[in-house]
């Protein structure tokens, strides 16, 4: 995949004329790589993984100017992608201009063109996740399963687009099937159908959230971009106090909006409750923290701000069916 990296002079900074063939990605076995960057404008590093036409990655990165990346990719495959952190826009040709993926968003593009292009704003800590496959083994998981995945299936059969107008929220179970992959402890033959497993079952997630978005009214899903700039604002303020959480009038008040606004608007953008959004992240740092190091449930408790132990199991078990005693046996 040929890559051109320039500043906004469009002076050239990196230029890669890497190919990369479908055969290579459809081979059974399972190949790890990790690819680093150093340069002057930013750093870079990724983690992946290919077998049987899947292909899955996650990684990091820091810019400390405007990028635009040219890319051709001849290769024709199906691309997901789970920003974690950060911000790009994406325009790529013969499908979608100006696709902006922020924070905790999801996307889906198939272009049966090989232009792309993406402009990466000075940012600096970027995590992202991403999910593609070869375009035979797409066709052949997507058809006859489903509304969605069968328009999907037809689409990319037909060499027609494929691309969602917005980007998704990411869900709590979207997070924790990324970090087990992250974090997956299988070798061999058993890692590789875990990984398959776990590209599939973000597919199926993906679409059940598409598909249920499809069925409401139209008019239960718009607020307007101004109102969503500030339910994004409300957001981060909400998780920079998650230690001790602003009330839903403090929070409405920051981020210039009525708490009804709020309340709606966040349930529309996020498919979750304020309290509850915060309630997921919670715990999914949790996780972290467990598998960051010996720090002790009690340690966890308090630096998320549940008001006692007990609070922190069972919000724990409720969400995950598990005791987080019961979960660090598997870490």
């Amino acid at each position: 995949m040929p890559v051109t990296i320039t500043n906004d002079n469009r002076e050239i900074l990196l230029h890669d004329d890497t190919v990369f063939s479908a055969e290579m990605f459809m081979k059974p076995e399972l190949v790890e790589q990790t690819h680093r960057m150093d340069y002057k404008f930013g750093k870079a590093e990724m983690k992946e993984f290919h077998f049987d036409g899947f292909m899955l990655g996650f990684g990091s990165a820091s810019t400390n100017q405007r990028l635009h990346i040219e890319s051709t990719e001849e290769m024709q495959r199906i691309g997901m992608h789970f920003m974690i952190r950060g911000e790009v826009t994406s325009h790529i040709k013969g499908a979608v201009k100006n696709l902006v993926t922020s924070s905790y968003q999801h996307n889906i593009v198939y272009s049966p063109e090989s232009e792309e292009f993406v402009q990466v704003d000075s940012q600096p800590d970027i995590q992202m996740f991403a999910l593609g496959f070869v375009k035979e083994k797409f066709v052949q998981l997507a058809a006859n399963n489903g509304p969605i995945l069968d328009r999907y299936a037809e689409n990319v059969a037909a060499n027609k687009p494929v691309f969602l107008t917005h980007g998704y929220t990411i869900t709590a179970r979207m997070m924790q099937v990324i970090e087990e992959v992250r974090h997956c402890h299988f070798t061999g033959g058993l890692k590789k159908l875990f990984l398959q497993s776990k590209a599939i079952e973000l597919l199926a997630l993906q679409c059940e959230q598409i598909e249920a978005e499809t069925l409401r009214k139209p008019e239960t899903v718009r607020v307007s971009r101004t109102d969503e700039e500030k339910i994004y604002h409300a957001r981060d303020l909400l998780l920079a106090n998650a230690q001790e959480p602003l009330s839903l009038m403090e929070l409405a008040r920051k981020a210039g909006l009525n708490e009804f606004k709020l309340k709606n608007g966040f349930k529309k953008v996020f498919d979750n409750t304020v309290f509850g959004y915060l309630n997921d992240y919670r715990l999914e740092q949790s996780r972290e923290m467990m598998r960051a190091g010996e720090v002790s449930f009690t340690e966890i408790a308090d630096t998320l701000g549940y008001s006692s132990l007990q609070h922190f199991s069972n919000a724990f078990r409720k969400k995950y069916g598990m005791s987080p005693r019961e979960v660090r046996k598997w870490m």
